[in-house]
């Protein structure tokens, strides 16, 4: 026998167990009954998969044993099991990114700032020490020669070691706390209360759960159910078994294929994000079951990433038992299958738009950044994604848009929808790009999600209408007056315009009057097919060197400062403008959160010229 410690985040987990932090502790054995079920879809997956696998999948099953004398619950399979390094991997760490989130969450809520977590983080078999003072785990896996028993009563260590005559499967004995009504502690031994729990929790469970030698759960598979006989917290509960989410499902869907190929599928929508929803090995896809057989959990092939918070399952009639990922990858029923449920999924959330605006909102919230990557992977369905989009904008300070929403309060020959990228909404909205939009009464959308900075270039137009950047390019705002005003202006200007470019050459390609400024002196733009300065560091922080990129500097000939710069360029003082042409450059560099090439120097002539008014 060994006696090992936990990894620190495991072992504060286990004392946030231990001191019974929630308030439904009848989930450890949804959890644990849960475990159990995927033991089992391994094994018979694992069967198809290895011919050399001595095992019997004649009878697989989940017994569920109280022993009220010795105050004792077990949960046993007779599935995959575990080797002793699965074991202290698996159950000595925790290996499972949003960890510390958990620990975070679950403390707030141990000072009453939350709900129930268990599910949400993967850590099933934790939850056995909200109702037991001791754990004893054993376990075998096929192709080991031993067993191994594993034992803990949740403090810094766990012993571990070697058993010879261990059966095929997993067993977890909970040694029980005491029944306590005041702490809502029920008494787990009891056979009602068993039923009960697997009747709320567990009924849908593929395999038959046994108690006394009687099957206690239905086993029947909701998707092949009718819709009519199926309730709303059977879905909740399948949802929560499927995703590891503590929360009822935002939206049921519900798909069935018949003809040349038929498949059954049942997906859910979250009514919150993933916490690994942005993380790079965070889990995507839906479960591949073949004629109700198990195949594979988190089946990328049928469900493209941006669309990664979608659970659920498929179960197709016409696929191999022994199929892998890589056949998936090329079968042409998979993809037929894939289009069509991504058309589905999109359909559906077009639908909770117009019927329930308020569940829309929420589940955008929650998962409208990923959704958006589709407008740059998925061609095909762009302008349906486009059609589910909403954007922060200048029509409201809290109310987000839709796109057709914003073209029907285009302007009378409107032409384009107009947008700002930044880091925030002030940052936008504060920018001098957006000075002669809001006096005009020009409606723009503000994209403040790192994703915004890289589908506006790769989609040309919605319903007709351009995208417009407000700080790329000609924004043309003027009327025909205005236009031959701001013509004889650029001419009256044309030498300064030229001076300063070449002042300025190694920072700017052109230096021309702005019909976007009103109140600022200047601003910088990039030409139209640029990439934007955010853009720019994006690509630097994953390591990627560009050519360095030059934008347009433009002057707002209405202002003090310019006009102030043109009168003293006229008289010939030249020589004392290239500070004032330093500073003005500047300034508009950082008035839209650029970075200047030399802050020191800058510093400096601010300082200089603040001296002299004194």
């Amino acid at each position: 026998m060994e006696t090992l410690e936990f990894q620190s985040e495991a072992r504060q987990l286990l004392q946030l167990m231990i001191h019974s932090i929630y308030s439904n502790k009848d989930t450890f054995l949804r959890e644990l009954v849960s475990n159990a079920s995927d033991a089992l879809d391994k094994l018979r997956l694992e069967s198809f998969r290895d011919k050399d696998m001595v095992v019997d999948t004649d009878d697989l099953h989940i017994v569920i044993e109280s022993d009220p004398a010795q105050r004792t619950l077990t949960v046993r399979d007779n599935g995959i099991g575990m080797t002793r390094e699965d074991v202290v991997r698996l159950i000595g760490t925790i290996a499972k990114s949003g960890t510390a989130e958990f620990l975070r969450k679950a403390k707030e809520q141990q000072a009453g700032a939350g709900s129930d977590l268990i599910g949400q983080f993967g850590i099933g078999f934790y939850s056995s020490f909200m109702v037991a003072d001791k754990v004893t785990l054993l376990t075998k896996y096929p192709h080991a020669e031993k067993g191994v028993r594993w034992e803990s009563t949740g403090e810094s260590t766990y012993t571990i070691e070697d058993v010879d005559d261990a059966p095929q499967g997993t067993s977890v004995t909970l040694h029980l706390k005491p029944s306590d009504d005041e702490d809502q502690l029920p008494d787990y031994t009891e056979p009602a209360k068993i039923r009960e729990i697997v009747k709320r929790y567990s009924d849908f469970i593929t395999w038959p759960v046994r108690l006394g030698g009687e099957e206690i759960n239905s086993r029947k598979a909701l998707w092949a159910r009718p819709a009519s006989e199926v309730t709303e917290e059977e879905y909740a509960e399948f949802y929560r078994h499927i995703s590891h989410d503590w929360n009822a499902p935002l939206e049921t869907i519900r798909m069935q294929a018949e003809g040349t190929f038929e498949y059954q599928a049942l997906l859910f929508l979250p009514a919150q994000a993933p916490l690994d929803l942005f993380m790079r090995d965070g889990k995507r896809g839906v479960q591949l079951y073949v004629k109700r057989v198990f195949i594979m959990d988190d089946c990328a092939e049928l469900m493209p990433e941006y669309l990664r918070f979608v659970k659920g399952v498929v179960d197709a009639a016409d696929l191999s038992l022994n199929v892998s990922r890589e056949i998936l990858q090329q079968d042409r029923q998979i993809q037929l299958m894939r289009r069509r449920l991504v058309k589905k999924v999109l359909s559906s959330i077009k639908a909770l738009m117009g019927s329930r605006p308020d569940d829309y909102a929420k589940l955008w919230r929650e998962v409208g950044a990923a959704l958006k990557e589709g407008l740059l992977s998925d061609a095909d369905n762009r302008d349906a994604i486009l059609e589910i989009c909403s954007f922060a904008s200048t029509h409201s300070a809290e109310a987000p848009t839709t796109l057709a929403d914003y073209v029907s309060r285009m302007k009378d020959g409107q032409e384009h929808i107009y947008y700002m990228t930044g880091d925030s909404r002030t940052s936008v909205e504060h920018s001098p790009h957006m000075e002669a939009l809001r006096a005009k009464g020009y409606e723009v959308l503000i994209l403040t999600d790192p994703i915004d900075e890289m589908w506006v270039d790769a989609v040309p137009a919605f319903d007709g209408r351009q995208f417009q950047s407000v700080a790329k390019g000609q924004v043309d705002l003027e009327t025909e007056e205005e236009k031959s005003a701001a013509k004889a202006k650029a001419e009256e200007f044309g030498d300064l315009l030229t001076w300063l470019q070449g002042l300025l050459e190694e920072n700017v390609k052109e230096v021309r009057l702005s019909s976007r400024l009103t109140t600022s002196p200047a601003c910088v733009v990039g030409d139209a097919h640029d990439i934007t300065p955010t853009l720019e560091k994006m690509y630097k922080a994953m390591g990627q060197e560009l050519p360095k990129i030059k934008r347009i500097l433009e002057l707002n000939p209405s202002h003090p400062l310019v006009e102030g710069l043109h009168k003293a360029f006229a008289a010939g003082e030249r020589d004392a403008l290239a500070d004032t042409a330093e500073l003005v450059y500047g300034l508009a560099l950082l008035a839209e959160g650029g970075e200047l090439a030399d802050p020191s120097k800058f510093v400096k002539l601010v300082a200089d010229r603040v001296q002299r008014t004194f």
